[in-house]
């Protein structure tokens, strides 16, 4: 989602977008809490989170995965960005968009997950609390999303524009000259030409890498075994916030395609999505790779089956793209003011920046009336 040029969000709307944000970051935290508390050793967590079988101190279940923390922190940094004026509304607006669909995805199969009859040798005191969180989280997700589109304000007109002038075009003092419009402008906030080409294609690949596995498991697996990791069953089951395994990776690799082209085409938005998406796609790749350190299995890894070594290559691949993404997307930005490259404006007077075109008499020291 972008923000349409020449429109930005208001001050209530990007207050309102970073409250939503904080209460996101407060339930997530708050059952991070709750599985630390339960746990034998906080380590227990980490290695939870990673895939392995941990079994908490007392007779209940895990709550949180890998997801968690990382929405956590996103909806920390999403939350700062919106009420921080020296970010560019389309950042902002990105970061708040990410966080919203992100959320969304991610929660939506719990509320099926978390009401199936094969939950029932849980507390249902816990997967209540459990359904609920991901509920108001859902429903804090399309309150985002009705900020983002109803908190839009027109951006102010630019002076000295002259009306009678084709767009593109501004007048000073009786010269005409370009003005940075169109295709080759680089909005305030916008990636750079590097990082948002490199961000764009480490994205595709990594997304590309997560969707070719994913068909490599349905055809290998079959529809009937592939649908109980999509939909949820208690042959996946792992923890209650977390989504089934399949629809994990459906969802990053779906989240991946917008993030690669809004970073390829340098939308200012792109960069918090790109940042999102990209730790997402990092940390499914560092699971499976710091699992198989855990287990043995990459210092195993020239005696493997061909299956299990592609899927520790596709791992490490998913991982270091994301980083690539992530590190890129998280450079800085155009800032406010510039113009791109063969489009600087050749007006000049009272606009800063201007440049007075060769054999234009100068500006007067005073404008005429009504200027």
């Amino acid at each position: 989602m972008s923000t349409p040029q020449g429109s930005a969000l208001t001050r209530g709307a990007r207050g309102i977008g970073g409250l939503v944000c904080l209460l996101l970051a407060l339930l997530g935290t708050g059952w991070i809490i709750r599985d630390l508390s339960v746990a034998q050793q906080p380590a227990d967590v980490w290695w939870t989170w990673l895939g392995e079988p941990r079994r908490p101190r007392e007779f209940t279940a895990w709550a949180t995965c890998a997801l968690d923390p990382l929405l956590v922190l996103g909806a920390l940094a999403a939350a700062v960005a919106s009420v921080r004026d020296a970010v560019a509304p389309a950042v902002a607006a990105g970061g708040l968009f990410a966080m919203a669909v992100g959320t969304a995805l991610l929660r939506l199969p719990l509320l099926w997950v978390l009401g199936a009859g094969w939950l029932q040798g849980l507390d249902s005191g816990l997967t209540g609390q459990a359904r609920l969180t991901a509920i108001v989280q859902l429903a804090l997700s399309a309150v985002l999303l009705v900020v983002l589109v109803a908190g839009r304000k027109p951006a102010h007109r630019p002076q000295y524009a002259s009306p009678g002038l084709p767009r593109g075009a501004q007048a000073a003092y009786g010269v005409v000259g370009r003005t940075p419009h169109g295709p080759t402008l680089q909005r305030p906030g916008g990636p750079r030409k590097g990082p948002a080409v490199a961000a764009g294609w480490a994205l595709g690949v990594a997304g590309a890498a997560v969707a070719a596995w994913e068909v490599h498991w349905w055809l290998g697996l079959g529809w009937d075994t592939y649908r109980k990791g999509l939909i949820g069953d208690a042959s996946v089951f792992r923890a209650l916030l977390q989504p089934p395994v399949h629809w994990q990776a459906l969802v990053l690799a779906l989240l991946a395609v917008p993030a690669a082209v809004g970073a390829i085409r340098r939308a200012p938005w792109a960069r918090p999505v790109a940042m999102v998406t990209g730790a997402l796609l990092a940390s499914q790749g560092a699971a499976t790779l710091v699992f198989a350190a855990h287990t043995g299995q990459l210092a195993r890894f020239a005696v493997l089956p061909a299956a299990s070594r592609l899927e520790l290559g596709t791992g490490a691949l998913v991982a270091v793209a994301g980083l690539v993404a992530l590190t890129a997307a998280a450079r800085s930005g155009v800032p406010a003011g510039r113009t791109a490259p063969g489009s600087a404006a050749a007006v000049y007077g009272p606009a800063a920046g201007a440049e007075r075109p060769r054999h234009a008499p100068p500006p007067p020291s005073t404008l005429p009336p009504g200027w």
